[in-house]
């Protein structure tokens, strides 16, 4: 303290140890001198005028005087460089850069400390002067003054922070002097591990039991300063106590917010600055936030340039510098890289220099050391920066310390504007100051071994060389598997094979063996292997011989593959194949025998019908297909009532049943035809018959009698189309009756009605394949049969005939029509 202060607070002490007994010296008072202490006076202890007032008041102001002398010594430190720039720029003395300091600070309107901040940023440029003008070009409000203390207080930051011996000392002065105008109440300095771990290096505002029970915070443990580690802004939490992270302070800072910003330089990080508040914030506007980066990077340089105070967690390993780490790298036995950090003139990292090269070194382009040593990572491997992203991983790793490993990532090398690529497994790990980067790359000929003994695998196949010479015989692992032979045992010759097969096979084998060896052509074998535990397997053999250039058999080499499964699949499938036969042959059998009884039955044309003044024709066409034979029938016959009958008719279904099924009704209607019985009454007795004498057949029919003398026909239906009635090229259909098809019920009764013809009428019956359509309805096929019947010949059976020919019924169905026509 300088002499001007002690004289100053010479009265106050000399007052406030007056009436204080000092020791070793006799009293002067007398013993009866009047009790003027506190509690005779009945004024309080500490009362301005009480001498423990009186000493307090003293304490207080000496504080006041030793802040006020630290922040002279500090603004001193800030006039004195800045007297220093100009001293340096003016090319003067000491003396008149004082003088002209403070000319030019008058001529401002600003203070001497105030002046010698700008001229320290307009000298400087560096990362705080970038920030304080950020700060203060946005922060400045047209309605009031702009706050210039941001610069005084980032640059007394910084030289407290610069002249701090430790990062406990630099947690004060950044409490002090930066960070309490922005209403935080506490900070703390964590110091980043080689491990990953983060060991608080200082701190200020929190209590200090708090802060020894926070000395160490082990890797990989959730954390808001480790949150700020990992996030590339920082983490912003706008109250602690909902974010749920453990940290610093939380019981005496629980509800406040927390900023956790990674303190980085040159492109490494070597901790994080976490600052309370306490209370909830929203967060920090942008220009603050750059200032608080700022205090981060100051931190940096701390943190890289001091060590960790005594007792602050657990000791950091003894890591290999440099030249150790290139010793190690030659140890390797995969190609190693060690690399440099590689920074511009502002101090940031831009690249990674390749110091050395070990001597396993494998370049995917196929390079030598020497033309990669020396060279940056980005120069030697350009496509480094791209889809594989190795070099933000080198990045990262030299940043975090966090190693990094991977399986199959491309390596690619451009050389000439050919990329050459190559497939490696990475591993990344930093080391002091350098970076040790490892990669293997995937050998060709070991992956394709590997694919080849999985593809013996799934195909079952074993490989075997037998050399004539020498007599040794090589077996691959997975022939001895076939073999059911430990792989230990000795390998079977091709000579000693009939012994190991089935009796039977010794012939197919004996052709094999004089193929191969005597004529020495490849040759194959299919044959039964009959292994040591009972098991056969059979098995296919194919070999070659191998000549030298006098053609002299020296190798036989080949392949054995397990066809057991092959074999019997080929057995049930050819007695599947027979079973197919037999049963298509069944199946034609009989197809061929319900065509032939339908053909029986329902001949395609039939003989002429006599009867006077009538001219009867009908056409069956059976269906295409031979299996869809089906139950279409008809009838046309002169009853011994002189009536004729004429009736179509459709059985539902195909096949032998359908055919049968119609047998049964065309006889049975003919039957009761006898009787005299009308057309009506015919289909009722009909439809008893279909019902309970067929198995439930359903069946449609239309039936008619036609009477020549009058001329009339009578008919009736059971759920079949009407008949075309065509007089004088016009043809319409008769109406529709009503009727139920056959076999529905086991009684019905059915209607019928008398249709009068004239000379020169044709009347068609017919079935539904004449007309149906899959893509119309029978409406439609209707119309187009009725446009077809009006255009007919004079012949009947022309008619017919070109009704059948002009069909447009596509599903593949039987088709009957009965034509008759009265002359």
């Amino acid at each position: 303290m300088t002499s001007s202060t002690v004289s100053a607070a010479g009265s106050p002490h000399e007052d406030a140890t007056a009436d204080l007994p000092v020791p070793g010296r006799r009293s002067t008072q007398p013993v009866n001198t009047p009790d003027i202490s506190p509690a005779s006076t009945g004024q309080p202890p500490d009362a301005p005028g009480t001498p423990v007032g009186r000493l307090a008041a003293t304490v207080e102001r000496l504080r006041r005087e030793v802040r006020t002398a630290q922040a002279e010594a500090e603004g001193r430190a800030l006039i004195e460089l800045a007297k220093g720039i100009l001293v340096e720029r003016l090319g003067c003395g000491p003396a008149q850069a004082a003088r002209q300091l403070a000319e030019l600070a008058e001529h401002a309107q600003v203070t001497p400390l105030e002046f010698a901040v700008d001229v320290i940023n307009q000298a400087a440029r560096d990362r705080v002067t970038e920030v304080t003008e950020a700060f203060l070009s946005l922060a400045a409000d047209p309605a009031g003054p702009v706050d210039e203390s941001a610069a005084v207080r980032l640059r007394a930051a910084e030289s407290g922070v610069l002249a701090a011996s430790d990062a406990q000392a630099m947690a004060d002065s950044l409490l002090e002097h930066a960070l309490r105008p922005l209403g935080a109440v506490a900070v703390a300095i964590w110091a980043l591990g080689p491990d990953g771990s983060l060991t608080l290096a200082g701190s200020a505002g929190f209590p200090p039991g708090e802060a020894a029970r926070w000395r160490y915070v082990p890797p990989d443990v959730a954390t808001v300063a480790r949150r700020g580690l990992t996030q590339p802004g920082g983490q912003w939490l706008a109250s602690l106590a909902a974010s749920g992270l453990p940290t610093l302070g939380r019981r005496e800072y629980a509800e406040g917010a927390r900023i956790a910003l990674p303190a980085g330089r040159g492109g490494r990080l070597h901790g994080v600055l976490e600052i309370a508040w306490p209370k909830p914030e929203e967060p920090l506007p942008r220009p603050v936030i750059r200032q608080v980066e700022a205090l981060a990077e100051l931190c940096a340089h701390t943190l890289e340039t001091t060590a960790l105070p005594p007792g602050a967690g657990p000791e950091p390993r003894v890591l290999p510098d440099v030249v150790e780490l290139m010793d190690l790298a030659d140890g390797l036995h995969d190609p190693a890289l060690v690399l440099v950090p590689h920074l511009d003139a502002d101090g940031r990292l831009v690249d990674f220099r390749i110091q050395h090269v070990n001597s396993r070194f494998l370049d995917p382009a196929g390079r030598s050391r020497a033309v990669v040593s020396g060279a940056l990572l980005l120069e030697a491997y350009p496509m480094a920066a791209g889809a594989s992203e190795l070099f933000q991983r080198v990045e990262r790793v030299y940043g975090t310390g966090e190693p990094f490993r991977a399986h199959r990532m491309r390596l690619t090398a451009l050389v000439d504007e050919v990329p050459l690529s190559a497939i490696a497994d990475i591993s990344i790990s930093r080391h002091g100051a350098a970076v040790l980067l490892i990669w293997r790359i995937e050998d060709e000929s070991a992956r394709l071994a590997s694919l080849l003994q999985h593809a013996q695998r799934l195909g079952r196949i074993g490989g075997f060389e037998e050399n004539l010479l020498t007599g040794e015989i090589t077996w691959n692992g997975q022939l001895f598997d076939l073999y059911g032979r430990p792989a230990t045992s000795t390998p079977v010759a091709l000579e000693e094979l009939a012994a190991h097969a089935h009796p039977d096979d010794a012939v197919s084998i004996g052709r094999f063996l004089r193929t191969l060896v005597h004529h020495r052509r490849p040759a194959s074998a299919d044959f039964r292997l009959q292994r040591p535990d009972g098991v056969t397997r059979h098995m296919r053999l194919v070999a070659e011989p191998v000549l030298d250039t006098d053609g002299q058999l020296l190798v036989l080499r080949g392949a054995y593959q397990d066809i057991s499964a092959q074999h019997w699949t080929e057995v049930a499938l050819a007695a599947t194949r027979d079973q197919l036969a037999h049963t298509e042959q069944q199946a034609d059998e009989r197809n061929r025998l319900a065509l032939q009884l339908q053909h029986a039955i329902m001949p395609p044309t039939q003989a002429p019908l006599t009867a006077p003044d009538l001219q009867v024709a009908v056409r069956y066409r059976p269906a295409e297909t031979e299996h869809l034979v089906g139950g279409d029938w008809y009838d046309a016959v002169l009853l011994p009532s002189g009536l004729v009958l004429l009736c179509v008719g459709d059985v539902a279904g195909h096949g032998i049943e359908a055919a049968t099924s119609m047998v049964v009704l065309r006889n049975a209607l003919r039957g009761l035809a006898v009787t005299g019985a009308g057309p009506g009454q015919l289909l009722s007795w009909l439809n008893i018959v279909a019902h309970h004498l067929t198995g439930a057949v359903t069946a449609t029919a239309v039936c008619g009698l036609y009477d020549g003398e009058r001329r009339t026909l009578r008919w009736a239906r059971a759920g079949h189309l009407p008949p075309v009635l065509v007089r004088d090229a016009e043809a319409t259909a008769l109406p529709t009756l009503k009727g139920l098809l056959l076999g529905a019920l086991p009684e019905a009764e059915y209607e019928e009605t008398e249709v009068q013809l004239a000379v020169g009428d044709t009347l068609l019956m017919y079935t539904d394949g004449l007309i149906e359509r899959r893509d119309r309805s029978v409406e439609e096929s209707l119309s187009h049969l009725l446009e077809t019947a009006r255009s007919a010949p004079r012949r009947l059976d022309q008619q017919l005939d070109r009704l059948l020919t002009y069909s447009r019924s596509d599903t593949d169905d039987d088709t009957c029509i009965v034509g008759i026509r009265v002359g």
